[in-house]
């Protein structure tokens, strides 16, 4: 993942999110103008509390299976989202714009639309959605106190328990002065409508749609309208048809990023105009938040990551620049032109472990980023999970595509026993049934026909006893081209009918019946020692003045040295094996090494030897008497 590729869907999981982002800030720079209705902007904090109501989301009389987002009484709108309601994902956008454009009539072209391709809007009509791209780092805005604030140490709640099927359920507010562009029953399939599909619902009859997509699109069509009615309640209708079509061409792509809300805010402050846009998204991301913080931090090279702890638990939170292009269709005078806005982007981790909540707020006036980093800093402490207690399973792996192996090709002189002929009940390796191949087919080629194995019969047992690999006849490998003798051998003498074998070193095969823990011929116990007083032994002096003597047992454990005895001429050594002074009667050569004398058995190391007593001390001289 690199820089240039952040805002990929293949290099995060979060970019889809990020699109949609940099898409409502793009219909908030061409199409908010002074024709929009404002609200001021002590709106954002008007309903700021954090009494019981914040605090027990989960305890807000909701319907069972929803909606996605509500409207709560001196509190502001709850946004609910669950990874156990993932939609249909029936699409919507064409059957919203088309009652859109039968609820506005023919009013002229929409804006941004070219005429002479006629058909049904989408939202490639109008260069829909656009990509935004890392600004320069001089114009990333700063980290300010109220998101610094949320690094500070804080008790955080435990989640909510949910019924066992429920997933990781998410609920947060956002504070009025947002108008959200996302149904309030969400996509699909994700929570149970009552608005009927037909023309009372905003939308006609059309066959083949299914029930639940139709009532869908005839709910955002019925909410997207009323939103433009209350942002451009003093254009003209063609002003507010513009905004809400092109919203609608969007529903699809709102719904495949993940995101849950998507809003816009149009506010004045200090008499000039302040715009933002919010959107809160799920995805799915299993690194814990200090490999998510590490990781956004190391390819985010200007953005700035802080770790923050949040009542709902720890999270990332990043803060960059970003310049958004406007497509020229969209753009007042018709040229495409970038805009630059700052953004600030928070990702929590869902108990379950494996989804992210992401939530991002960026606007094109930076003098109005204290304003909102404050409010962004109150809707993240807003932020309240609930859980089943089942830990989400990671998504599963791309099925791995198979890769031929390659089969080495032989050298250029093989051996001889390579070209020995196989036994005729083994097939060769890349041999395929006659009648699997067609007659015209061409042979594959070598390195595609794979690695050669060996299929077991059907009666094949495993656990079976294995038959005695002892060869028939005796192996001898020759060393060289000439034969060594001996029965077998592959030399000039050896037998005519016998096939050349390969070079090598020559090895002893035991019988079945060996026993490596059997005494040995040349290994025999020594003789028993004779009770009684050891006999002299024969010690030689280094000096070559004194002779060894026998050594009587003296009764203070010393050893004297008597007479003289010739040392004895050490053992002849064995005859070698195989030469001429052998015993033809011996059973075979014995091996070489070195020879070693096995004790007997009722030795033992730690008793006294004769040579390991002491020598007697030197008698010491009488002293002299006082007179001499």
């Amino acid at each position: 993942m690199t820089q240039d590729g952040q805002f990929s869907a293949e290099a995060n999981p979060f970019a889809a999110a990020e699109r949609i982002s940099a898409t409502l800030g793009t219909l908030t720079d061409a199409l908010f103008d002074a024709r929009t209705s404002r609200h001021p902007a002590s709106s954002l904090t008007a309903l700021r509390v954090s009494g019981p109501a914040a605090e027990a989301l989960f305890d807000l009389p909701l319907a069972p299976n929803g909606p996605v987002h509500t409207a709560v009484d001196r509190l502001g709108t709850v946004i609910t989202a669950g990874t156990a309601r993932p939609g249909t994902g029936a699409e919507v956008s064409a059957l919203a714009t088309g009652a859109l454009l039968s609820r506005y009539g023919t009013a002229g072209p929409v804006r941004g639309a070219s005429t002479d391709a006629p058909g049904v809007l989408t939202a490639a009509r109008f260069e829909l959605p656009v990509t935004g791209e890392p600004a320069d780092p001089k114009l990333r805005p700063p980290f300010t106190a109220p998101l610094a604030a949320l690094a500070a140490g804080q008790q955080t709640r435990q989640p909510v328990e949910l019924a066992t099927g429920a997933g990781s359920e998410v609920r947060l507010v956002v504070p009025p002065g947002f108008h959200a562009l996302t149904s309030p029953g969400g996509p699909p399939g994700v929570s149970a409508r009552t608005v009927p599909l037909g023309p009372a619902g905003g939308s006609p009859s059309v066959r083949g749609v299914d029930p639940a997509a139709g009532a869908a699109a005839a709910e955002l069509a019925t909410h997207l309208a009323e939103t433009a009615e209350e942002l451009f309640s003093g254009a003209e209708p063609a002003g507010r048809r513009d905004f809400a079509v092109i919203a609608a061409t969007l529903a699809d792509a709102v719904c495949a990023s993940g995101a849950v809300y998507a809003g816009v805010a149009a506010l004045r402050a200090d008499g000039r105009p302040a715009d933002a846009t919010l959107v809160a998204s799920l995805a799915r991301h299993p690194l814990p938040i200090t490999g998510l913080a590490t990781e956004l931090a190391t390819v985010r090279r200007h953005a700035e990551v802080w770790t923050v702890l949040l009542p709902a638990g720890p999270a990332a939170v990043l803060v960059e620049g970003r310049s958004v292009p406007v497509p020229g269709p969209l753009a007042a005078d018709g040229v495409r032109r970038w805009a630059v806005t700052s953004v600030v982007e928070a990702f929590v981790p869902l108990p379950d472990g494996v989804s992210v909540l992401c939530v991002q707020l960026s606007t094109a006036q930076p003098q109005d980023w204290e304003l909102y980093t404050d409010v962004f800093a109150e809707l993240l402490k807003s932020v309240q999970f609930g859980w089943d207690g089942v830990p989400g399973a990671p998504a599963a792996p791309a099925p791995a595509q198979a890769v031929p192996v390659p089969v080495p090709s032989p050298p250029a002189d093989p051996a001889p026993a390579l070209h020995a002929a196989a036994p005729a009940d083994v097939a060769p390796a890349d041999a395929v049934p006659a009648d699997a191949v067609p007659a015209d087919a061409a042979p594959l080629p070598v390195d595609l026909r794979g690695t050669p194995v060996r299929v077991p019969p059907a009666d094949f047992n495993p656990f079976a006893q294995v038959a005695d690999p002892t060869p028939a006849r005796p192996i001898l490998v020759p060393d060289g081209t000439t034969g060594t003798g001996g029965t077998g051998d592959a030399g000039d003498a050896g037998d005519a009918d016998l096939p050349p074998r390969p070079k090598g070193t020559p090895v002893m095969v035991p019988p079945p019946d060996f026993d490596p823990f059997a005494p040995q011929p040349d290994a025999q116990p020594a003789p028993p020692v004779p009770a009684g007083p050891p006999p002299a032994v024969p010690v030689t002096d280094p000096f070559g003045t004194v002779t060894a003597a026998d050594r009587p047992q003296d009764p203070f454990g010393t050893t004297v040295l008597l007479r003289s005895a010739p040392v004895p001429p050490p053992p002849a050594a064995p005859p070698a094996p195989g030469g001429a002074a052998g015993n033809a009667d011996e059973p075979g050569p014995r091996p070489k090494g070195t020879p070693v004398m096995v004790p007997p058995p009722d030795f033992n190391p730690f008793a006294p030897q004769p040579e390991d007593r002491p020598a007697p001390p030197p008698a010491a001289a009488p002293e002299p008497g006082p007179f001499g």
